[in-house]
């Protein structure tokens, strides 16, 4: 993957180094240290520069990322990608349900990574695979994918900032009381298992949830669910934990009867570009699956 990037200096950063500027600019050690081995990949004003060199107002630098290597451990393969949105930086992509975001052992071959690499592959165009929020294997919706190191970089700092809104779609049984609210309590792993994860008060990370009744229908409620924190099955125990579990989830609440695989779906995300900070907005369809329950034919 090849991409371009130039900026201007202003006053404001007169007189630092190219280094100082970049990491103002989002780029982590490990994106500058990378830079450094790619040939020519700083110029200031049209001139290759080190990082040392010092910037003036006026000044134009520009950065030529090169990164000439696929990931190695996800092969490419051909398989429908739903892609909502692309850029040079980033890619926007409804996931199904039944795909895991990477491959593993006796999985190889089925995941969001080998479909990515294989429709990179197709444009003879080298990738690192770089997901930014990761998903369930069986939750659909609204995936991030970096397409180059630098974004990459900037966009998981905004998610540990909690800079990236995320709303998803959950149904459950019954009429959920309240109808809206906070679900706090901290999330750990779930002793003898090395999947699951439990309310634990004592030694548990901090956990928010946010939730509120869309619709009720067909003996069940829609709701809409924000992620304050972004733990490992947040929503699902946060669920399970008020009163109502989602349908479908085999790990948590295995309620078969009207769906085969947790009720959950990444709905929406909102966040700033990366590269050039626009807002950002993105919505996936309720799945046809997840419709059929509340409105089966």
């Amino acid at each position: 993957m090849e991409r371009t990037l130039t900026y201007q200096v202003g006053p404001e950063h007169s007189g630092i180094t190219i280094s100082q500027f970049l990491k103002r600019h989002g780029y982590s050690s490990a994106n500058i240290t990378d830079l450094k081995k790619m040939p020519e990949s700083i110029l200031l004003n049209g001139t290759p520069a080190y990082m040392v060199r010092s910037v003036s107002a006026g000044d134009v630098l520009t950065v030529h990322i090169r990164e000439m290597e696929s990931s190695a451990k996800i092969p490419p393969v051909d398989m429908p990608l739903d892609i909502l949105y692309e850029d040079e930086d980033l890619l926007i992509v409804n996931k199904p349900a039944d795909l895991p975001i990477h491959p593993s052992m006796g999985n190889y071959t089925h995941s969001l990574g080998n479909a990515a690499a294989g429709y990179f592959a197709r444009q003879n165009c080298p990738f690192v695979f770089r997901c930014i929020n990761r998903l369930d294997h069986n939750t659909s919706g609204l995936t991030i994918i970096a397409k180059h190191m630098v974004s990459g970089s900037i966009l998981s700092v905004m998610v540990k900032r909690r800079e990236i809104e995320r709303e998803y779609l959950g149904i459950v049984r019954g009429s959920v009381t309240p109808p809206a609210g906070t679900i706090t309590a901290p999330l750990g792993r779930k002793e003898g298992s090395l999947i699951e994860r439990t309310i634990d008060f004592e030694h548990g990370e901090s956990a928010v949830t946010h939730y509120r009744v869309l619709e009720e229908r067909n003996g069940h409620s829609l709701l809409s669910l924000h992620l304050e924190t972004g733990r490992t099955h947040q929503i699902r125990i946060h669920m399970k934990y008020l009163g109502f579990p989602l349908i479908g989830d085999s790990l948590y609440n295995p309620d078969i009867e009207f769906i085969g695989r947790q009720a959950l779906h990444a709905a929406r995300l909102a966040f700033a570009h990366p590269i050039t900070g626009q807002p950002m907005e993105f919505r996936a369809p309720l799945p046809e699956d997840m419709r059929r329950v509340l409105w089966p034919e």
